[in-house]
């Protein structure tokens, strides 16, 4: 994990700087570092990021006691897992990084609403569409079985066009990272959630 120590170590000394209390985390990859406009588009719901470049669940929850736990946080909203394909881990680890997660969050916040971001279907790794499309789903099934804090967002259908590929309008050229539609969408997809009833005093 000593690749990510310079970015983890920015972000120690980002919380350093904080003029505010930050509610809602967001935390996980690059889909999270590279979002510029995250402030500005969930201000009410006082957030951070807290997302770190190339970041897999288990980087998450490695780092999870240097970059999250020290917050004090009403909601976290997780997006992470496509990495970990990337690097050639089964749909099963990654599920048991997600309950390993999920369970460093209940031991340091409790209850607190929780937000698992779908894998994307991104174009550079249609390739690993049939695992991705599994984890997805192993991690839907256990939140829904859990039936607490914790809430799905379904990006991946939304970003399909109509031929049921990725949509190449939400992808820079890389056809990984999210373009500005790509950031619009998410936006809309995680607000409607955020605004939900765990949120309602908080807007």
């Amino acid at each position: 994990m000593y690749w990510y120590e310079e970015e983890v170590k920015g972000l120690e000394k980002e919380r350093l700087k904080l003029i505010y209390e930050p509610s809602t985390l967001f935390y996980g990859s690059s889909s999270i570092r590279l979002w510029d406009t995250l402030f500005d588009d969930f201000k009410p719901f006082k957030p951070a990021n807290l997302g770190f470049g190339g970041s897999t669940l288990a980087a998450c929850s490695w780092f999870f006691d240097r970059i999250v736990a020290p917050y004090d946080a009403k909601s976290i909203v997780v997006y992470a897992g496509d990495n970990d394909l990337g690097d050639g881990r089964h749909p099963e680890e990654i599920f048991i990084f997600f309950e390993q997660l999920a369970n460093q969050i209940a031991q340091r916040f409790d209850a607190i609403p929780c937000y698992y971001v779908s894998i994307k279907p991104s174009i550079a790794r249609w390739d690993l569409i049939n695992s991705l499309r599994y984890t997805n789903n192993i991690i839907e099934n256990e939140i829904i079985k859990r039936d607490d804090n914790w809430k799905f967002i379904n990006i991946y259908n939304k970003m399909l066009n109509k031929d049921g590929y990725p949509d190449k309008e939400y992808f820079q050229a890389d056809g990984l990272h999210l373009s500005k539609k790509g950031y619009a969408l998410w936006k809309q997809a995680i607000y409607a959630r955020l605004s939900e009833n765990f949120h309602a005093e908080l807007i």
